[in-house]
């Protein structure tokens, strides 16, 4: 079967660009049975680059056989033949790319809760420790994606490639003077329709992902300063976890902890979710979409978390290179469109309606 040039374009901007692998390393490319066609694109791009390439790729249809028939003490394992092998490796490329979206939609939030919590360790590896391992997320378009956001596969295939393969030294340009924009302890207030909520984030250590952290990028992200949350937020759009969707989500901060949730449909996960330990009630990341070729939501955050004139607010873990400061299982990104609303950084508005005011 031809091979759609995009997709060897991509693994070599994965391979070459976001990760730059290096001859002798070893790097982990992960993903599931329908993005085989990508995984052997990547697989032949690391050859290329004379380095390693450890294959991993994930069974269709049995993580839901697993949450309905696994004992406790297979939910509570630690895989740590996994945790080895990354910590063996230099680079870690993860493909998302789903067979089905919603195969946990009916599984037990308790025993998903329990089992991340026991696997939190590699992932909190993989995402903190990047003297160590360097990781990137890209994306790889199939049927279950274009279908979730209600694209023909055709017209999803364009989405994707068209966010992923651009310039990315000249998009990286302007969002480092959005960058510029936050500084140590930075106050920051969203304040419009569903949003009035005040905070200050450590400025210093926020980061642009110029499609080196996530493939595409096209973000700005940042900690906020723990306890400082205080005010409410409802978010417009869905936020999917573990196959499940929630709707209509509000959140009410009183000193950087949420003291009330409400949603629409799955107001029982979310509470499963802000419960899961002492840390995941709080924000671990405020977020900006600044990717100018990703304009429509589709239920898949690689993407929803990067379209302009956007925010999103992540519960539990902070990421380490963002000063870190809230440890947790939970890293839950959930996403807000800020075309009625303002982006105020130390008194001066910084964006109004969507568009930038820098």
């Amino acid at each position: 079967m031809p091979v759609d040039l995009r997709t060897r374009k991509l693994a070599q901007l994965a391979v070459r660009y976001s990760v730059a692998v290096k001859p002798e390393e070893k790097v982990i490319i992960s993903g599931g049975s329908e993005a085989i066609p990508f995984l052997v694109e990547l697989y032949k791009e690391i050859i290329l680059q004379k380095a390693h390439p450890i294959v991993r790729i994930g069974l269709p249809n049995v993580a839901d056989f697993f949450y309905k028939y696994a004992t406790k003490e297979q939910i509570e394992l630690f895989p740590t033949h996994f945790m080895n092998t990354v910590k063996e490796a230099d680079k870690y490329i993860r493909v998302s790319a789903d067979l089905n979206t919603r195969e946990l939609a009916n599984s037990d939030p308790k025993k998903i809760t329990a089992r991340q919590k026991i696997v939190h360790p590699i992932s909190d590896y993989i995402v903190n420790e990047k003297d160590k391992i360097q990781r990137c997320t890209i994306a790889y378009p199939v049927h279950a994606l274009a279908q979730e956001a209600e694209m023909s596969l055709t017209e999803y295939e364009n989405f994707v490639y068209n966010a992923c393969l651009q310039d990315w030294k000249k998009l990286g340009k302007q969002m480092n003077k959005i960058l510029k924009k936050f500084k140590k302890n930075s106050k920051v207030h969203l304040v419009g329709e569903g949003v009035d909520l005040k905070f200050l984030v450590h400025g210093e250590k926020a980061v642009a992902d110029k499609g080196e952290e996530n493939m595409p990028g096209g973000e700005i992200f940042m900690a906020p300063v723990r306890e400082s949350l205080n005010g409410w937020i409802k978010f417009d759009y869905p936020a999917i976890r573990a196959g499940k969707e929630v709707t209509d989500i509000e959140l009410k901060f009183k000193d950087g902890k949420v003291i009330e949730s409400k949603a629409s449909k799955n107001r029982e996960f979310l509470r499963e979710t802000l419960n899961a330990d002492e840390n995941a009630s709080y924000v671990g990341e405020f977020g900006i979409g600044c990717n100018p070729k990703i304009t429509k939501f589709t239920k898949e955050l690689l993407f929803d978390e990067k379209i302009s004139g956007t925010i999103h607010l992540a519960l539990g873990m902070a990421y380490k290179e963002n000063g870190g400061g809230n440890d947790s299982s939970v890293h839950w990104d959930i996403v807000k469109d800020m075309k009625n609303s303002k982006i105020i950084v130390d008194g001066k508005i910084i964006q109004e309606n969507g568009k930038w005011k820098i």
